[in-house]
């Protein structure tokens, strides 16, 4: 099980690393969680460097891919070099999105004719590739979906080892990152966000 975390530079880093961090509790031989990257070393929108784990190519051949956000995603979208070198789908894979990695989607195709969550800034940019915003913070249809606001990736890493693992599981990804003192209101909450989006 491979997921690879689409990130860009100028990403940001709660979107990336949040989801990196639940996702790795999942301690298993064949789950391999990646920074995924268009080159060997990204910064983030506050000058923090990191260095790759797999390139985007890579993602075509992934279980489960994120796209994470960033302050540059409208160039990423403008780009036809990089926006070539995706090849998402979701016949095959999980793929979801977070905050502006939502207009990565819609340009990609993968949200048309379905509404997206995303945050408020990248809102009127989603909306104008035709795609409807939900005032939500989590959606799923089939193999896609999509979260709006950085503290709601943890709702995409819990929906993917859902899918993958089991409720039980994402359960107790959840937990283990969740406040201590909280962490039963917490859970439940996610799960209320996503449990409505799993496969009956």
């Amino acid at each position: 099980m491979h997921i690879a975390i689409l990130t860009f530079d100028g990403f940001n880093e709660l979107d990336s690393l949040i989801a990196l961090g639940v996702l790795n509790r999942i301690k298993k031989p064949d789950w391999r969680v990646s920074i995924c990257c268009p080159t060997p070393e990204v910064t983030s929108m506050n000058g923090v460097a990191i260095r790759a784990q797999s390139l985007l190519e890579e993602a075509r051949f992934a279980d489960a891919v994120v796209v994470g956000s960033g302050v540059k995603t409208r160039e990423v979208v403008a780009s036809p070099e990089l926006m070539g070198r995706l090849s998402l789908d979701p016949a095959r894979q999980l793929i979801a999105a977070q905050c502006s990695g939502t207009l990565v989607l819609a340009k990609l195709g993968l949200v048309e004719g379905v509404p997206a969550c995303t945050d408020l800034t990248t809102k009127p940019w989603v909306q104008e590739a035709g795609v409807e915003v939900l005032n939500q913070p989590f959606f799923a249809r089939g193999n896609v979906a999509t979260a709006g606001g950085c503290f709601a990736s943890p709702y995409l890493a819990g929906w993917i080892i859902a899918r993958t693992e089991g409720i039980e599981a994402a359960e107790a990804a959840l937990h283990y990152v969740a406040p201590v003192g909280e962490k039963e209101a917490y859970v439940a909450n996610a799960l209320k966000n996503i449990k409505p989006y799993l496969p009956q």
